[in-house]
């Protein structure tokens, strides 16, 4: 029964946010599909029920998703904001190194670069990123990852390594 819990808390919490609504009828009908979720899925999504478990790493998911939205999401916007008003673009791909180890931590770099205006994912390989970044004021891959990639990693470590 390996990772039947962590999947349906994860499957619940993300329904009722979804449906916005918490009445008795939606916190049954959310308790039944979660269980359903986390029966059919837990076993393949979850190696270690510990981990997924640890309050820490819910905390660090919760201060992630605040800081992503209310601080890398905005910067992000005002900046292709600006570019656009100024025409100053220069668009190109370059290749970053990513400091992660696991499988949904690379993906929730690579998901989190892509999602920030200005910049996608568009290959991945083990050790590297290649992004497309619409402001390509460096090709050094070190300081690339430093402005493209190290926050998010930083939050990455925290949650899933």
């Amino acid at each position: 029964m390996r990772g039947v819990i962590p999947t349906a808390m994860l499957a619940f919490i993300t329904y009722i946010m979804f449906t916005g609504s918490a009445t008795p009828y939606d916190l049954a009908t959310g308790a039944i599909i979660a269980i359903a979720i986390g029966l059919l899925a837990g076993k393949f999504l979850v190696k270690n029920d510990t981990k997924a478990l640890n309050p820490a790493r819910w905390l660090w998911l919760g201060a992630y998703f605040l800081w992503y939205m209310l601080i890398a999401e905005v910067k992000s916007h005002i900046d292709v904001m600006l570019r656009i008003i100024t025409g100053n673009v220069e668009p190109g791909i370059v290749k970053v190194p990513i400091d992660v180890k696991t499988e949904y931590a690379k993906t929730l770099v690579a998901n989190s670069i892509t999602n920030t205006p200005g910049t996608v994912v568009v290959d991945m390989d083990e050790n590297y990123l290649y992004v497309n970044w619409i402001d390509t004021s460096t090709e050094n891959p070190e300081e690339a990852r430093s402005e493209i990639s190290a926050d998010f990693e930083k939050y990455a470590k925290k949650i899933f390594e």
